[in-house]
């Protein structure tokens, strides 16, 4: 399985999320799975990456041309596609992933995550996403999905996403995953509240 994970650049976070990665890494590897990432030596990106090569696994790293010219890759990647922006990075690890987990990270993290939530609301794919919340780091946005849906901005439907706590729940769920269809993203076309 290639799995997609997007996770943080940067050094200066807390070790506990570095050692989730590591954690992430190391099962990556062990079970022969395939990483697919965002290319970079650094941050959790770089732990991530090191711990499924030291675990003898396979690393597909991805990366705009401009932020390659910050020397930050990951030498050790078994195959680095470099692209023209940031637009065609996403697009090339979206296709090349079976999954998608995300681990802690910040706007660019974000910004990834709620891309292919998007597409799998449209029904665009069926790939299971796993939001890997280490240390409850995202349940501030689970709330704010949850409040989407009692807004009525979103259509309830949790199953979009799997919220795991642990590696092995990460795992489990990918192991279990059943493609279900997406409903209809319309909540009701009928409605207009604004109708006098």
């Amino acid at each position: 399985m290639n799995i997609c994970v997007y996770c943080a650049s940067s050094n200066a976070v807390a070790p506990l999320y570095f050692e989730a990665a590591r954690a992430l890494g190391k099962r990556i590897a062990e079970r022969g799975d395939t990483l697919v990432y965002g290319g970079a030596d650094v941050g959790l990106m770089g732990a991530l990456a090191r711990a499924v090569k030291q675990g003898a696994g396979h690393v597909i790293g991805v990366m705009p041309e401009a932020i390659e010219e910050m020397r930050i890759t990951f030498k050790e990647a078994d195959e680095f596609i470099i692209t023209r922006d940031m637009r065609e990075r996403k697009a090339v690890m979206e296709a090349r992933a079976d999954a998608f987990v995300t681990l802690p990270g910040g706007f660019g993290t974000l910004e990834e995550i709620t891309e292919v939530l998007t597409l799998r609301q449209l029904g665009l794919h069926t790939k299971p996403i796993i939001i890997y919340n280490v240390a409850g780091f995202y349940a501030p946005l689970v709330a704010l999905f949850e409040h989407f849906y009692r807004e009525q901005f979103a259509k309830p439907w949790q199953a979009m996403y799997y919220v795991a706590d642990t590696v092995d729940a990460v795992f489990d769920h990918l192991d279990h995953h059943t493609p279900e269809s997406a409903p209809s993203k319309l909540l009701d076309p009928r409605l207009d509240v604004n109708e006098e």
